[in-house]
């Protein structure tokens, strides 16, 4: 079985920077742990980035979200550095969910792929329903320990709207 675990923007702007959480902080060992599991099983590790250019504020996403970051070339775009990316693919994204990414992935033969990471309620749901849309016969799932949403409300929300959707959410009564 092919499995791919993909950790959405465990970057440092969203853990401890800019739009950084407690919640965020507190996932991390989560999902070191989670990474080294599918490492020692043999299986892929992805990460994304959010990535944007100097001119965020001038963009559609800059003009309702006004706070500059995971700017390309600063600290804030970086991995957080607990965080083993030896040896994984890193995928920047331009914007929330990546199309690109999904029609990538569909030529890869996963029979499961996995997301955690930040933030549930933006880039893991949109990451999650482009892959299940695109996907519709690979198991998607989400591991709510190791995801953080904006708030804990807006986790728990984007967590329903992803299962009524048919991805699958595991440690749900622990995220």
């Amino acid at each position: 079985m092919k499995k791919l675990l993909i950790v959405i923007d465990m970057q440092n702007d969203f853990i401890t920077g800019a739009l950084g959480t407690p919640e965020a902080v507190g996932i991390i060992p989560a999902v070191q742990g989670k990474i080294n599991a599918y490492k020692q099983n043999g299986d892929s590790v992805l990460y994304t980035r959010d990535t944007h250019g100097a001119d965020y504020l001038a963009t559609q996403e800059g003009a309702r979200l006004p706070v500059p970051h995971c700017i390309e070339g600063t600290e804030g775009h970086l991995i957080h550095a607990e965080l083993d990316t030896q040896g994984c693919a890193i995928w920047d994204k331009p914007t929330f969910g990546s199309p690109a990414l999904a029609t990538q992935l569909a030529g890869g033969g996963y029979d499961e792929i996995e997301l955690c990471g930040l933030c549930t309620d933006i880039c893991v749901v949109s990451n999650a329903l482009i892959l299940k849309a695109s996907l519709p016969e690979t198991k998607i799932s989400v591991d709510a320990a190791c995801c953080a949403g904006v708030t804990p409300e807006s986790h728990k929300a984007a967590l329903l709207t992803m299962k009524m959707c048919q991805v699958e959410i595991v440690n749900e009564e622990v995220g």
